[in-house]
């Protein structure tokens, strides 16, 4: 039987670790502009022993950066608009309000990315980036790893269409007051919010909680 932990412990790690799992073959059935394994693994089990060898696919996409751009001084939020393939069905359609995103390459600094996605999402050179969180969208079947920043830059005038057309980017940027962004996402509206996807949400939901600390020290 697993050892049972208090449940007032400041401990968060699991009781497992990479060493508990058993990959016994690794088989790529898809390569293409993503890449998809089949594994067949075991597991160590919390009552004890191995699990049965079992199947499981795996979406295989690296890390990305996630950048929100947040004007201070005139408290406003650049969103882009773009096309996604994944919301085809989304009831408000696959042109979807998100914060500008990009991949890491190999051995590339996180706040280089962010960096140079702000400038390809939004032509706007940005210097000062907070931190905002890491986190994996979808663990259960993906690899991915998203790293989520605030870049503060002035978005006056800053609306225009961007993107690399050799990468089939069509990108609007659009620039909203924070107020009416946070309204809209607390309306909720369940047949179809206009901001419904994780990285935006996270990042405008750490922007509420952190936008006071963000001023005051721009005062000092």
């Amino acid at each position: 039987m697993a050892e049972s932990r208090d449940s007032d412990s400041a401990d968060l790690t699991p009781q497992f670790s990479r060493g508990a799992v058993d990959i016994i073959e690794r088989e790529p059935v898809f390569e293409g502009f993503f890449k998809m394994l089949r594994l067949r693994l075991r597991h160590r089990l919390y009552r004890g022993g191995w699990s049965d060898a079992f199947e499981r696919e795996l979406f295989v996409r690296g890390a990305a950066v996630g950048v929100l751009l947040y004007d201070p001084e005139r408290e406003l939020v650049g969103l882009t608009e773009q096309f996604r393939v994944g919301a085809l069905e989304r009831p408000g359609g696959p042109w979807c309000l998100e914060v500008v995103a990009g991949m890491v390459e190999p051995d590339e600094p996180l706040e280089d990315v962010a960096r140079r996605e702000v400038f390809e999402e939004s032509g706007l050179q940005v210097d000062e980036l907070h931190f905002i969180h890491t986190y994996m969208p979808s663990p259960g079947g993906s690899a991915e790893r998203l790293h989520l920043f605030c870049a503060l830059a002035d978005l006056r005038d800053a609306e225009g269409i961007f993107g690399l057309p050799e990468e089939n980017e069509d990108i609007r940027l659009r620039v909203f007051p924070l107020r009416a962004i946070l309204e809209a996402m607390a309306a909720g509206d369940p047949g179809g919010c206009p901001i419904d996807n994780a990285a935006t949400i996270i990042s405008l939901q750490w922007l509420q909680l952190n936008r006071a600390k963000i001023a005051e020290a721009r005062l000092v």
